[in-house]
Order: C-alpha cells, then structure tokens, then sequence
C-alpha cells in the first residue's frame, strides 16, 4: 500500500506522456506497445526495485526462525542502514525487464481486448474489467520467469549470486525450466485481479474527472 500510489502514478503517467509526446497522439499497436514498455522500465528505476527489494526481504525475514525486524519501518531502515542505496537497488536490471515486459504486454492486451470487446458490452466498467483480467493473465504467463529471478535476486540469500546470468544458470541448472515457473498459480490469480480492477478503476476515475472538468470549463464559458 505505501508503494502503491507512486508505482501507478508514474506507470501511467509515464505511459500517456510517451504517446503525447514522442509518438505525437498516434494510437496503434506499436505505439501502445512501446510507450507500455517505457512505463515499466520507468516505474521499475523510480519506485519498484526499491519498494520489491524492502518488500522481499521483509517477507523473508518474517518467515524466518528468528526474524530480525520489528515491524516496515524498522527493517526499512535496518536494510538501509545495512546495504545503502546500492543494495536497495540490487535486482535492478531482471526488475525492469520484469516490469517493461510487465506493462508492454498488459497495455497491448488491453487496449486490443477493450476494442473487441465493444461490439459485444455496452458498460465501459465491465469492458475495463474483462480486458484488465485477460491483459494480467498474459502477462503472468510472458514474465514469470524473469520475476523468478527477480525474487531470488532480492531475497535474503541473494549473495549467493554473482549476477542476473548466473542466478538465472541456476535456476536453470538445479531446477530446469520448471524452476522459472515456481509460485506461477497464486501470481496468476493474484495478478489477473490486480490488473483488471488497477485498468477499472484509472479509467473510470479519469472519465468521471475529465467530464466534471469540461463541464465545469463548459458552464464558465
């Protein structure tokens, strides 16, 4: 929750900045592709590899036999007073490929969804929701592996590994592909929601206020 506000801002902050201004409006697949991408990698450096570093190794501690961190706040700066900047940031690379996969591929599916999906519903709500569903299924299935890496980049025991190469050798050589595809059933079922009520939500909330604008701008002119 305390990631949650800035992660969502700058993704489709970044995501309609990058349409407006270097594709000039233009709406296709590429377009929507691309500026997807860029809202991942953009959200990955600004807010994510920080907030799933803390998050990650918060959980571990929690799960361990003799956790070490009385409560957020204190492990965020015992991680801190710890690692510095630099550790906080560690799982940098895997976690931006995680995240432009992420939002390229949800905001492709997205839009392609909510436009086929308009001969058939005449509610935008339900639209948002259906198309959302499906984008974060696609997207789970496309990255999984890649939050794998991520995920043990970041964790506890994350010494171990001397890159994002060879935490990805591994995996591959302890555990074969199967290995990249652990935790696949939860992520789905928590991610699909995620992504559906995040698209429902943003667009509804930016139709209601950008009609109560012009209709404020409407009725002073």
């Amino acid at each position: 929750m305390f990631f949650s506000v800035p992660k969502n801002y700058v993704r489709f902050g970044t995501n309609t900045w990058v349409k407006k201004n270097v594709f000039e409006g233009k709406d296709n697949k590429i377009t929507t592709l691309i500026s997807g991408l860029c809202a991942g990698a953009a959200e990955a450096l600004l807010v994510v590899t920080p907030q799933e570093t803390l998050k990650t190794k918060l959980i571990h501690d929690k799960l361990s036999a003799e956790p070490k961190y009385k409560g957020l706040f204190h492990g965020i700066y015992t991680i801190f007073k710890q690692s510095g900047v630099k550790g906080v940031y560690k799982g940098a690379l895997p976690t931006v490929l995680k995240q432009s996969t992420n939002q390229g591929t949800r905001f492709l599916v997205y839009a392609e969804t909510r436009n086929f999906l308009d001969r058939f519903f005449n509610s935008s709500m339900l639209k948002d929701f259906i198309a959302g569903f499906l984008a974060g299924v696609c997207s789970v299935f496309v990255n999984n592996p890649v939050d794998v890496i991520k995920t043990q980049m970041q964790g506890l025991e994350a010494q171990k590994y001397k890159g994002t190469i060879d935490c990805f050798m591994t995996i591959l050589r302890n555990e074969g592909v199967r290995g990249f595809y652990k935790g696949v059933t939860p992520r789905l079922m928590r991610v699909s929601l995620d992504v559906s009520i995040t698209f429902t939500v943003f667009n509804q909330m930016n139709d209601m206020l950008i009609g109560n604008y012009l209709k404020y701008r409407g009725i002073n002119n």
